[in-house]
């Protein structure tokens, strides 16, 4: 069984492939940060709650854009299974084509994801991450761009904790775009809001690419926008650990 960890800036998310359908997938947080011997502690009891035995894990790969923590998950989790994880970046061949040598692994595997499952044309992927990004990708596998923007639960976050008397709130649809109290009006503009830049970037990204790309979503929150607007296509919150998983397919016969 293939173990994939994604290593993010808000969470550590695991996925152990039974098969291409069967996936558990759970998470933990990133902060704060854990030296090995912690994350040694951590990671040794946590396949038991999803009925996982730590020698049904064959092979590991992990994609990380928090530095920091790459070696020390790294190490903890060859210290449980006892052979070497492949750590997966950028640089991994595929079939894309980027000219960045910025681009987090995060992009790289939204790209490599949408490249090779079954999605046709141009693409769009949104990723309602710890930043809300955008990446552009030809049917050819070439990178046409990126956009960054601050996720929603970031500015969420931020605008509770920078304001003396906005609450935290569940990010739902409003029953109305303007709202008649706190909650509502908060959801309005978190949840209307960015859905109202998503699909004005679709629009303009669409209108520089010269044709209706497919869009993806994933990540924590983008469930909640995908019922709600016709210009998300799909929405899917493993898309990004599923590139990791290709990755390590098309290169473990070189690493090992």
């Amino acid at each position: 069984m293939l173990l994939a960890v994604n290593i993010g800036n808000t969470n550590i998310r695991f996925a152990a492939f039974r098969s291409e359908t069967d996936i558990i997938t759970w998470t933990i947080n990133s902060k704060p940060p854990r030296t090995e011997s912690e994350f040694f502690a951590k990671f040794s009891n946590m396949y038991e709650p999803f009925g996982i035995s730590k020698d049904d894990i064959t092979d590991i790969v992990i994609g990380s854009v928090v530095p920091p923590l790459t070696l020390n998950v790294k190490k903890a989790l060859r210290k449980i299974h006892h052979f070497t994880p492949m750590i997966v970046d950028r640089n991994t061949p595929s079939a894309i084509v980027h000219t960045s040598n910025q681009m987090g692994t995060d992009l790289y595997a939204n790209a490599v994801a949408a490249h090779y499952q079954d999605y046709h044309g141009k693409k769009i992927v949104i990723d309602f991450g710890t930043a809300l990004t955008f990446l552009g990708i030809n049917d050819d596998g070439t990178v046409g761009g990126v956009v960054i923007a601050p996720g929603i639960i970031t500015a969420l976050n931020s605008l509770v904790g920078e304001t003396a008397q906005l609450p935290n709130i569940e990010l739902k649809e409003p029953k109305s775009v303007l709202g008649t109290d706190t909650e509502s009006c908060m959801q309005s503009g978190m949840v209307y809001g960015f859905l109202s830049m998503v699909e004005g970037m679709i629009d303009r990204i669409n209108e520089e690419a010269g044709e209706k790309c497919f869009v993806i979503s994933t990540g924590g929150v983008g469930g909640v926008y995908k019922p709600l607007t016709t210009k998300i296509d799909t929405d899917d919150r493993l898309h990004t650990i599923k590139g990791l998983k290709i990755l390590y397919e098309l290169n473990k016969d070189s690493i090992k």
